[in-house]
């Protein structure tokens, strides 16, 4: 991927690099990336940490529990907005203590990691409970599971590629509420739906 970001950061793209290992986020780093998107959540290592403050580079903290085998049967919480507010401060405190800026900080609710389809809604309805913090907050609900199951016909979930429409829509509520960005797949559709939302509140 390095000589991708190498381009992309040449031609004047802001690039983030979805990884949660340190030493892939340090060499896009030096191949021109400037966010580290990382999914570990709660098991955010210190050596990512450390390098994120040295370099001063921005952050996604993305609330999740487990890894990708696990994190389907750890989605039981009280009450999941609170929930993942207070595990997503938890973190925030980690990087804070390990010398990372506020300024660097960008949340992301984690939709579809360690949540289940309804947690997903909540999630949903609440953005703006999470740019009430105080943080750029990232929206990540593009073609997932949740939105395939709101979309079932005929007893079938709906294929990804059938989910745009309603990433767009959701796309819109998370404009609305305040989100920084959203990251999706069919990039015009969802610029239209935040252009919809801005001018909605204008």
């Amino acid at each position: 991927m390095l000589p991708v970001i190498e381009a992309l950061a040449k031609a004047g793209a802001l690039v983030s690099v979805d990884t949660r290992l340190a030493s892939t986020a340090a060499k896009a780093l030096d191949a021109g990336a400037t966010i580290v998107n990382d999914v570990s959540g709660l098991a955010v290592t210190d050596e990512m940490i450390r390098l994120v403050a040295e370099r001063d580079a921005y952050y996604v903290l993305m609330h999740t529990r487990g890894d990708s085998k696990s994190m389907d049967g750890l989605a039981s919480y009280g009450d999941v907005v609170e929930d993942v507010i207070a595990e997503t401060l938890k973190v925030r405190d980690r990087l804070r203590a390990g010398g990372v800026s506020d300024a660097r900080i960008i949340l992301d609710p984690g939709l579809g990691f360690a949540k289940h389809g309804e947690q997903n809604w909540e999630l949903v309805k609440h953005v703006g409970r999470f740019t009430a913090l105080g943080y750029p907050v990232l929206v990540a609900a593009s073609r997932k599971r949740f939105l395939g199951e709101l979309l079932t016909s005929a007893g079938k979930a709906a294929e990804p590629k059938q989910r745009d429409a309603a990433t767009a829509a959701i796309t819109a509520l998370a404009a609305a509420a305040g989100a920084w960005g959203v990251r999706v797949h069919d990039v015009a559709a969802n610029l239209d739906a935040v252009k919809v939302a801005a001018r909605a509140k204008a």
